[in-house]
């Protein structure tokens, strides 16, 4: 360990993050999963953004939320995973300190942002399946706006103590991180001081968020099942369900993962130090992958957008092959009833 490692330091200039101990000679490994991940992220949630403006019916409240999540999980996970895979890739350990607090906000602050978008969506879901002839005058554009911004005011009012009071703390132990990013409990360890305030808060800011949010969306979804076994055949009510399992299978994608990360810091102490690490990288890269899969396969308007994005370019790209006319007739001949194709080919069948 070096000799600043060792001395007393008030105001560190830098941290060093360690990445997984115990774990070093999986790093390579580990990083190309948590790469995929990324990748399928960054691409899910693009695509997401890119369907929802390009098709007009999906113009709708219940996808105005989904592009702030997809907005949300971008944001989270390249708060992090950079400097992961630059641990892992470049051996990249030191991170400035005030890059650490930075990291540190963003990190609580988008957590906290997706967590209010999910119950301003149960909130949608309410109103659609409870009062659905008042869906579209209750939940106007404006009133979306404002349901956005204040999701977005809470949690940035919430997460602004965590790094403030991270500041204030003088460090005179060492300056490594045992982690693949700056989590606060762990950089409030390092301080040689009563940190009693950080600890406290929070635990609070936690349990005010998740409890409160847990909480609405349960009011929420009891209504809605109130509202659904009243419908009078099952048909009605299996269809009016579905229309939620996307936000349910979310939900569910987002707070268990978050859930066993946070109770394993505060009562795992026997669960060793890479488990805590692995579940903390889990719950911050496994909801955004998932998000975008959760409803591309399982909300039909999105399904059947990009099914005929992909079609077009198909037949663009058929369209410059010789013969592709009648290729494109025989590859799909028995799926499907086909009409007369475009003119763009049949002009083009007709010149040669």
């Amino acid at each position: 360990m070096s000799d600043f490692n060792k001395t007393d330091f008030t105001n560190p200039s830098h941290f060093i993050l360690l990445g997984i101990p115990g774990l070093e000679a999986a790093h390579v490994w580990i990083s190309i999963a948590f790469c995929t991940m990324y990748v399928i992220a960054v691409l899910g949630n693009f695509t997401i953004l890119f369907i929802v403006k390009m098709e007009l019916s999906l113009h709708v409240p219940m996808y105005y939320f989904l592009c702030m999540l997809a907005v949300t999980d971008l944001v989270l996970t390249t708060s992090t995973l950079p400097k992961l895979l630059s641990i892992f890739w470049f051996n990249s350990r030191e991170i400035q300190f005030s890059a650490c607090l930075t990291q540190l906000f963003f990190v609580h602050c988008f957590s906290g942002i997706e967590s209010g978008i999910f119950v301003a969506m149960a909130l949608d879901r309410y109103v659609a399946i409870c009062h659905p002839l008042r869906h579209s005058t209750i939940l106007t554009n404006l009133v979306v706006a404002k349901t956005g911004l204040a999701v977005v005011l809470r949690s940035v009012i919430l997460a602004l103590p965590y790094p403030f009071l991270a500041k204030q703390w003088p460090y005179c132990r060492t300056n490594i991180i045992p982690h693949t990013h700056c989590e606060h409990m762990l950089v409030v360890k390092l301080a040689c001081a009563d940190t009693r305030i950080s600890n406290y808060y929070g635990l609070f800011a936690l349990s005010f968020r998740v409890g409160l949010d847990v909480f609405f969306i349960t009011v929420s979804y009891i209504e809605i099942l109130r509202a659904i076994f009243s419908l009078p055949t099952k048909d009605a009510r299996l269809k009016t369900f579905g229309t939620c399992s996307s936000h349910l299978c979310a939900i569910l994608a987002f707070y268990i993962p978050g859930l066993f990360s946070s109770l394993s810091y505060r009562f795992g102490h026997n669960v060793p130090l890479h488990c805590h690490i692995l579940l903390a990288n889990v719950y911050l890269l496994l909801p955004p992958m998932l998000n975008p899969i959760i409803y591309g396969v399982r909300t039909k308007q999105i399904r059947d957008r990009l099914l005929r994005l992909f079609t077009q370019k198909g037949i663009q790209l058929l369209s410059w092959c010789p013969g592709s006319q009648a290729k494109l007739r025989a590859e799909l001949a028995g799926d499907m009833v086909l009409g007369p194709l475009p003119e763009s080919l049949t002009g083009q069948s007709k010149r040669r």
